[in-house]
């Protein structure tokens, strides 16, 4: 009887995990929602301003909240002490002051003056216009839209989002584009130069406003530098030194005869069919004129299956996999399917470098 007693018990305890576990699930809104609260109140550039740890009366007295709503701030700080974005921490030990909140690395990413800032980011993925398409997930695995986005909204993404919804979501989007490549600009240029070595020429495809290519041409002088991408991105954009923009669309051509030719999270944004015709244009500029260059792509090579990939960095992968399914045809891929095109598109080689976090730095051979 007693170990009947002992399996009835496991099994209650499994199902409340799995209670919990579902309730982490639902809740998990509430991470991302609560987040953006707090860089909306400015609350992590007021901690950093501060300069030492800042208690809960400073940083309510600094927002200029009500004071009747102090105890729901330290409810709200408490919860993103919790998920890593603060800590607690006591300001000296011979001082009388109480303990104080100060920025953790999650939250140093969120000053709105970091050279990385993800504060664009977050604002981005949570505009109402890219929220909106998962309300329309269900529907839209019985239809034949492309996108959830289309379902949601009567057109694609590109030709919806700047028309609609003005200058809020484009500048989100290009600072969000910009801030991630000039820390991919970083990591190139100090862990991945011989890349770039020997290299006279180098056109970064869909290279918005570049950021990404000002830092390789600054760091190397002698390489001169394209960046290419649509008339309402770089129109009006100036040419610098060795650095210069030109309007087009890349599925009709790209400037011919470079030794590099480089995209940063331009191909998962396209289906196969669509991928491989950038492909075969990229290739064909590396290879016109008796040239011999290479294709040099920023993009995510999914791990789900290698055992020695942490699960954080799987799930993070798959986010970014679901969220292109939402508003865009095209998807994260592994390295069978990124082979599979590569080959596909005339491509004899390939090398895969995971220096870029979650992304890899893939270097793509004639």
């Amino acid at each position: 009887m007693e170990s009947q007693n002992e399996g009835h018990e496991a099994a209650t305890r499994r199902m409340l995990e799995a209670q919990t576990h579902g309730w982490n699930h639902v809740f998990s809104f509430i991470n991302s929602m609560s987040l953006r609260s707090a860089i909306e109140l400015n609350i992590p550039d007021i901690i950093h301003k501060h300069g030492k740890p800042m208690p809960i009366h400073l940083l309510a007295s600094s927002l200029q909240i009500q004071p009747s709503k102090t105890p729901h701030l330290r409810r709200l700080m408490r919860f993103l002490t919790h998920t890593g974005f603060f800590s607690l921490q006591k300001p000296l030990e011979t001082s009388d002051d109480p303990e104080g909140y100060i920025l953790t690395n999650a939250s140093t990413l969120f000053l709105k003056d970091h050279p990385f800032t993800l504060a664009p980011f977050i604002f981005l993925m949570l505009d109402p216009i890219l929220v909106k398409p998962w309300e329309h997930l269900p529907a839209w695995f019985q239809n034949n839209d492309p996108t959830p986005f289309e379902t949601a909204s009567g057109k694609a993404f590109y030709d919806y989002a700047w028309i609609r919804n003005g200058p809020r979501t484009f500048n989100n989007f290009i600072d969000t584009l910009a801030s991630d490549s000039k820390l991919v600009g970083k990591v190139l240029v100090e862990q991945c130069r011989d890349v770039f070595k020997g290299c006279g020429s180098l056109v970064d495809v869909g290279g918005n406003t570049g950021t990404m290519a000002k830092a390789l041409a600054e760091a190397f002088p002698e390489m001169e530098c394209t960046v290419f991408d649509l008339p309402s991105v770089v129109g009006g954009l100036k040419d610098c030194e060795n650095l210069k923009f030109v309007q087009g669309d890349m599925f009709q051509t790209i400037p011919p005869a470079a030794d590099i030719i480089m995209s940063k999270w331009t191909l998962c944004d396209w289906d196969d069919e669509r991928c491989l015709k950038l492909l075969k244009n990229f290739k064909e500029a590396v290879t016109s004129k008796g040239k011999r260059g290479k294709l040099v792509l920023i993009n995510e090579v999914v791990e789900d299956g290698k055992a020695d990939y942490d699960d954080e960095s799987v799930e993070t992968q798959l986010q970014f996999d679901l969220a292109l399914m939402m508003w865009f045809p095209g998807k994260e891929r592994n390295e069978k399917e990124w082979a599979h095109l590569f080959s596909s598109a005339g491509f004899t080689t390939y090398k895969i470098t995971p220096v870029l976090g979650i992304r890899s730095l893939i270097e793509v051979f004639p």
